[in-house]
């Protein structure tokens, strides 16, 4: 067994140790399945990112064997994604690579060591929690705009169209205006190659759509011959093992910045697939284990010309429902992309782009998701608009810039989640002994004049207890209590800053009538309270258990003065 992080007490890895017998054809099937998959949207996504289609080829070769051998998720299928494509387009055209196809070779190299070593680092560091650091409403958004960027990328292809690409807008006029100019033999193509992607995702959900597209197109320009009727085609394929990639290492300053951003989003899309598709009985992904999987991955696949990697969830998922028990599937996938390059590539070269194109559309729509842009809508507007800041993000300032602002706009959500907590004044259900927060839906509720009942939850710290304290002084003054009652149940740390601040309301209180109470603390927060100043001040007989004792020892003391 693995130990939390990333030691290993074996080196056989733990899924080969416990294997079953009757896996075998399960994984040997699931395995041939993904591999017609993963293969075609390999190649397709390596012309995302500006690079030949045999670079996809690569992509799905080394990297699926270090993954298999070193990953902790059993479906997880390891090559590249759209988000790592299109990212990895907007790295390399920032590098002075110097325009030849061998400087490119070495600048995609040098980003994907470079990824590596920063996910290997990550590991030994143990920052697997770095996964959760970009909230889902800004992710969705994020690739929405990633999305949209990839598809107005790739129409010019499917239109059969060229000019010198810009900025989003600055596409969309160009398309526009090339569209008088589009070849009528590459819309065809490609309209018939979105046809069958959209038939057999509709109809045939595990049949392998980009293979049947890929090979479709193979055959017909193998029928009509090459370059028939002026349709492009990806053109010579070298066949063979990868050649040895020596990393660009000059470009090294340049590509770390967005290195950093892709392995950000490679880990995130790699966690997520992983733990989206584990079933019950077999091991949780282990964040600084994939951590450590994806970047030996990386960094391994560099060397063989394979562009940045990841776990991508179609994929994983075609690999799940295929049947796949083990990392063996993934070792399956290589070894036929390994045939493939040793004896298919000259087929390859047949195949048209706007093949290519029409695999990088329909699975890229897939990105954009008005569902749950408008489900977030429904739950919570607030996050609605940091989705919609994303994707602007993408969408004005370019995917490398997105990222940045997805961090950014999520920083900026959290910050204002933890300073400005809830603070609710709570009522009691007639009858019981049940506290809640006072509604309009339950105006029975009881209350008792003269005790103001304040439940805060959250943490309490300098950056958020000057507004709880604003929050409360319009309650007090409404409500004119004889005592305040500050439930702190939910309240689970109290840092210095707050308790002085909440030391000095009571001062201020106090000097004007009004006691305060406090309730429910935790032994955490006890601790800190009854060892400083408005512990002594306070005492055992206002530090109470619950807001029962509280109304009982509030209703006890009218008595009292009552009687007296």
């Amino acid at each position: 067994m693995a130990t939390k992080g990333i030691p290993l007490r074996s080196p056989v890895p733990e899924w080969i140790r416990d294997y079953r017998h009757e896996w075998i054809k399960l994984d040997v099937i699931a395995g041939l399945t993904g591999a017609a998959v993963v293969i075609p949207k390999a190649m397709a996504y390596a012309t995302i990112a500006g690079l030949p289609v045999q670079v996809g080829l690569y992509t799905a070769f080394l990297p699926m064997v270090i993954y298999g051998v070193v990953g902790s998720s059993r479906p997880l299928s390891v090559s590249t994604t759209t988000t790592l494509a299109i990212l990895t387009a907007a790295a390399l055209s920032q590098a002075d690579a110097g325009g030849d196809a061998g400087a490119l070779f070495s600048a995609s190299a040098m980003l994907a060591l470079l990824v590596g070593i920063i996910l290997v680092l990550a590991a030994l560091l143990h920052l697997g929690f770095v996964a959760d650091f970009i909230s889902e409403p800004v992710l969705i958004g994020f690739k929405a705009g990633i999305g949209f960027v990839i598809v107005l990328d790739q129409v010019p292809k499917l239109l059969g169209i060229h000019f010198p690409k810009g900025s989003f807008s600055h596409n969309i006029l160009a398309i526009v205006q090339g569209i008088p100019d589009a070849s009528l033999p590459t819309v065809a193509v490609g309209t018939v190659m979105v046809g069958i992607l959209v038939a057999c995702e509709h109809f045939v959900p595990r049949a392998p759509a980009p293979l049947i597209a890929v090979a479709s197109g193979i055959g017909g320009m193998s029928v009509l011959g090459s370059g028939a009727y002026g349709v492009g085609t990806v053109g010579h394929v070298p066949t063979g093992l990868p050649p040895l990639t020596v990393p660009g290492l000059r470009l090294a300053v340049q590509l770390w910045p967005a290195a950093l951003g892709i392995a950000l989003m490679s880990f995130a899309e790699t966690i997520a697939a992983g733990r989206a598709f584990a079933q019950s009985g077999e091991p949780e992904p282990r964040a600084n284990r994939e951590l450590l999987a994806t970047g030996l991955a990386n960094a391994g696949g560099a060397f063989l010309g394979a562009m940045p990697v990841g776990g991508g969830t179609t994929q994983t998922a075609v690999n799940r429902l295929a049947g796949a028990r083990t990392q063996l599937a993934g070792l399956v996938a290589a070894a036929v992309t390994l045939v493939t390059m040793l004896l298919l590539a000259p087929f390859i070269g047949l195949m048209p782009e706007a093949t290519l194109a029409a695999v990088v559309i329909v699975y890229s729509i897939g990105l954009i998701k008005p569902a749950e842009f408008y489900t977030i809508r429904k739950v919570r507007r607030t996050e609605f608009v940091w989705a919609l800041v994303a994707l602007a993000g993408v969408v004005v300032l370019g995917t490398l810039q997105g990222i940045l602002v997805a961090i950014v706009v999520s920083l900026v959500a959290l910050a204002y989640q933890v300073a400005d907590p809830p603070l609710h004044v709570m009522a009691r259900k007639p009858g019981t002994n049940v506290f809640r927060p006072r509604s309009k839906e339950h105006p029975e509720d009881e209350t008792f004049p003269g005790l103001l009942l304040v439940r805060p939850e959250g943490r309490m710290f300098f950056a958020n207890a000057a507004q709880i304290g604003e929050k409360m002084r319009p309650l007090i003054a409404e409500a004119k209590p004889k005592v305040v009652a500050l439930d702190l149940g939910g309240v689970f740390d109290l840092e210095y800053t707050a308790l002085k601040m909440l030391t000095e309301a009571e001062k201020r209180q106090r000097a004007s009538g009004v006691l305060l109470w406090l309730v429910g603390l935790n032994p955490g927060v006890l601790t800190m309270v009854q060892h400083s100043p408005l512990g002594e001040t306070l005492g055992r007989e206002r530090m109470l258990f619950n807001l029962e004792q509280a109304v009982a020892k509030y209703a006890a003391s009218l008595s009292q003065i009552t009687t007296g």
